[in-house]
Order: C-alpha cells, then sequence, then structure tokens
C-alpha cells in the first residue's frame, strides 16, 4: 500500500512540476527570441536612418565605418544597397547577391516577418530586412544576418536552472510523499501486525496510538479495546473449561467409585448394561482429563520460545516404548525409523504429550495388521517429527477437519475417544513456533507431521 500511495503522490508532483515547468520553459524560450529580435530590429533601424541620411548627402563613409565595427563587433555580416541595388556596403563576406530574395522585399517596403521560438536545439542565423526612406519612397534596403547561438546558448542555461529547480522541486515533493505516507501507513502496519498477532494466537496484542491521523488513532484504540475484549473472554473461557474439568472430576471419582462398587451386585441380565456404564464413565474421564490439558495448553502464548529443549531421539524411543504393548494389543506395529539426534525447542513434557496424542491415534484407528512408524529428520534450523501409519486414513474433506475441537470421523464416533486430541497437539506445536500437518499417504495411510524449530547452540 506504501508503494501505491508513493506512487499517486509522485506521479501527482512530477504533474503539477511539469505544468509549471512547461509554461516557464516556453516563456523563456519567448523571452529570448523576442529580445533579439528586438535587438536586431533596433540595429536594422539605426542603418536606416544611416543609409537615409548617407543617400540624402551622398556620403557613405559614417555608413560603411560604422557597419564594419558592427560586423567586427558582433560578428554579423550586413549589407546596403540603393534603390537601384547598387551595393553600398558588405561586410563580413555576404554579398548583395546571396540575399536578393530578401532585398527585393524591402525594395518593395515589406518588413521582415515574425520570428519563431528559438530553441536550445535550434541552429543557422536569422535573416532580417528593412527598407531605407520615409515609409512612401524607398531609397534603398539593408539586411542583416543575425546569429542565434548566443540566444540559444542564453536559452539552454536558463532551461538549465528550470530544471535543476524542478528537479529539486520533486526531490521535495518525493521527501514530503514519503514523510506523509509514513506518517498516513505507519498506524495501518501495526495494526496489521497487531492483527497477524492476533491470529497467530497472541492473547492480547496492542498497537501504538500516538501516531497518524485523527481516524487511524481513533481505529487504533478500538482494535486495542477489541483486543482486549477478546482476550479476556478467550480467558473467561479456558478458565471456564478449566474450573468446569476440574471441579467435575471430584463428581467423577465418586461416581467411579459406586459405579466400582456395584460390580458384584450385577446381575447377568445387567451385565452388558454395567460394561456400558463403565465406558461412558471411561469416556467422561478420559474426556475431562483432555479438557484440562486443553485449557493448560491454551494458556501458552503461540510463538514463545523455550529454554528447555527436548532431546527428540530419547522422547520417542521412551513415548514408542510405553506404547508398544497398546499397539500390539490392537494389532498394530510400532516403530521407530530413521530419528535424528536433534534438540527441538519444545519442553519434554509438552513433546511427549504430543507423542502421546499421536500414537494413541494410530493404535486406535490404524486398525489391525497396520503399521505405525515414528521419525525426525532435522534440516535448516528445523526438525520434521512424523508419524505415519498405512490404516485407512481419512478423506481431504475429514482432514481439514481433523484438528478441530471436538470432531470425529463419522466411523469412529462409537469408539473411545474426545475428538480434542489433535486439537491440544497443534496447539502445543503451534505454542512451540510449529506448525502441524496432516497429509494422506499413498496407497493408504495418515501422516502428521511437526515442523518444529531446533534449538540454537545445540
Amino acid at each position: 500500500m506504501r508503494r501505491r500511495l508513493l506512487l499517486v503522490l509522485l506521479t501527482f508532483s512530477v504533474v503539477a512540476v511539469a505544468a509549471f515547468a512547461a509554461p516557464l520553459l516556453r516563456a523563456t524560450a519567448a523571452e529570448r527570441t523576442q529580445q533579439l529580435v528586438l535587438a536586431r530590429t533596433a540595429d536594422l533601424d539605426h542603418f536606416a536612418v544611416l543609409a537615409d541620411h548617407a543617400f540624402a548627402a551622398d556620403d557613405t563613409t559614417r555608413l560603411v565605418a560604422e557597419a564594419r565595427r558592427f560586423t567586427e563587433l558582433y560578428g554579423e555580416p550586413l549589407v546596403v544597397v540603393e534603390a537601384n541595388r547598387a551595393p553600398v556596403v558588405e561586410t563580413g563576406g555576404m554579398q548583395a547577391a546571396d540575399v536578393s530574395g530578401a532585398i527585393d522585399k524591402a525594395l518593395r517596403n515589406e518588413l521582415a516577418g515574425p520570428v519563431p521560438w528559438l530553441w536550445p536545439w535550434s541552429d543557422g542565423d536569422l535573416l532580417r530586412y528593412r527598407p531605407v526612406g520615409d515609409g512612401t519612397r524607398v531609397t534603398g534596403a539593408v539586411v542583416m544576418r543575425a546569429s542565434v547561438q548566443q540566444a540559444t546558448r542564453d536559452i539552454a542555461g536558463r532551461w538549465a536552472l528550470i530544471a535543476a529547480g524542478a528537479v529539486s522541486a520533486l526531490l521535495v515533493c518525493g521527501l514530503l510523499a514519503w514523510v506523509l505516507a509514513r506518517w498516513v501507513l505507519r498506524p495501518l502496519a501495526d495494526l496489521r501486525e497487531g492483527v497477524r498477532a492476533v491470529e497467530a494466537g497472541s492473547r492480547r496484542s496492542r498497537v501504538p496510538v500516538g501516531a497518524g491521523p485523527p481516524e487511524l488513532r481513533e481505529l487504533a484504540v478500538s482494535f486495542n479495546r477489541m483486543s482486549e475484549a477478546v482476550a479476556e473472554a478467550d480467558e473467561q473461557q479456558r478458565r471456564l473449561v478449566a474450573d468446569a474439568s476440574h471441579q467435575l472430576r471430584n463428581p467423577m471419582a465418586a461416581l467411579r467409585l459406586r459405579v466400582d462398587a456395584l460390580e458384584r451386585r450385577i446381575t447377568a441380565e445387567g451385565a452388558d448394561t454395567y460394561r456400558s456404564t463403565l465406558d461412558e464413565v471411561d469416556r467422561l474421564e478420559s474426556l475431562l482429563d483432555r479438557l484440562l490439558a486443553l485449557a493448560t495448553a491454551d494458556r501458552v502464548p503461540a510463538g514463545i520460545a523455550t529454554a528447555e529443549p527436548a532431546e527428540v531421539a530419547e522422547v520417542v524411543a521412551d513415548r514408542v516404548a510405553a506404547w508398544r504393548s497398546a499397539a500390539e494389543a490392537a494389532g498394530v506395529e510400532l516403530t521407530a525409523g530413521r530419528v535424528d539426534r536433534v534438540a527441538a525447542a519444545v519442553p519434554a513434557d509438552d513433546l511427549a504429550q504430543i507423542l502421546d496424542i499421536l500414537l494413541d491415534n494410530g493404535a486406535k484407528y490404524a486398525g489391525e495388521g497396520a503399521s505405525v512408524v515414528v521419525t525426525c529428520e532435522a534440516a535448516g534450523g528445523r526438525c520434521t517429527l512424523s508419524v505415519t501409519d498405512t490404516g485407512p486414513g481419512l478423506s481431504e474433506g475429514e482432514i481439514a477437519l481433523a484438528a478441530q475441537r471436538f470432531w470425529r470421523a463419522g466411523r469412529h464416533r462409537g469408539s473411545r475417544g474426545t475428538g480434542l486430541g489433535l486439537a491440544i497437539a497443534d496447539q502445543l506445536v503451534t505454542a512451540r513456533g510449529g506448525t502441524l500437518r496432516i497429509e494422506p499417504v499413498r496407497p493408504h495411510g495418515l501422516a502428521v507431521r511437526l515442523e518444529l524449530p531446533v534449538q540454537e547452540g545445540r
């Protein structure tokens, strides 16, 4: 946006400076041309008067002397002829025969016409003529070839000054445009960073209020209020989930004790109902545990660094060993593939919790006969921790929903689970500056890949 605003302001500045400079350039050329014409017209008038007196007195001595001095001084040739076209003065190498056309016009009592404007690139000479006489009787003609070189040099010099002024004005306008764009857009840049921080999961994101136009300052104040309101609502929601989960644990524990105490009094007819009740109690306890874990994960601001890196190889070996028996009981082969020795910028407890969620999903949903492999590859300051299975996998639509809270695939509705595992893992990974991706595996299966930052200096 700054680039577009600067482009608009600079375009306006260029147009404004050009609109001011172009008439000034034309006026300069016209003025200098007029000065040249007036000066040479005055010279022609002077020599026409001298020639008229010389012809009347039949003495051309002064006329010839002044004509020669004029040519020596200005370098411009001059021709004076009588009414019978007999040359009286010829200086600078110009002959009467060379300017016969101009002489004819002067003898017909015609005056030289207007002169086109001179430009810095104009060349050639300016031919001017004037009849000699009192206006009713022509006694001769004066013809002058005026050089335009000095005039064009003067015009070029003045144009250079105008161009320098225009460039200076453009530089000043450019500087003012940059300052104005920075003043106007700085609050917008702050707002953009604030929105990105909120999008990344920051609980409270504030932007500076002291700069920019009043409307943008008011918008910054409104954004800060909104951010505070969103953070407060999020905190209240988290506390509600955490408090409700914590408070429900005591009644759930009491319910568990009472249900367990009923086991010896259950008849054969009620055994199925009793087992269903136990399954529901187990599900409720798992749901409460996951809600508490989710509330704890939500408490960590997104993108924070950690001073407690986890040795990925050690955590992977520990969790694979812990879950191997559960996987074998489900008919799933659990192994660890290539695991690079790298320290991820994630606390070991968090990494273990994430692996527990992923390995639990693999053991439950991969299906009998499937395999689950854990790998870790480090490259470019990050490591990719993958949990890949050869189970039935998920469709593209299901993958897009898999990390949402409480979502479960339709075919898994009756199985043990809460739909919170991947949401918790995603929150924990994001909070440490990483990303979680769910990808299909061909021909069938599912891979969950964690992109984690590597602890520097380890």
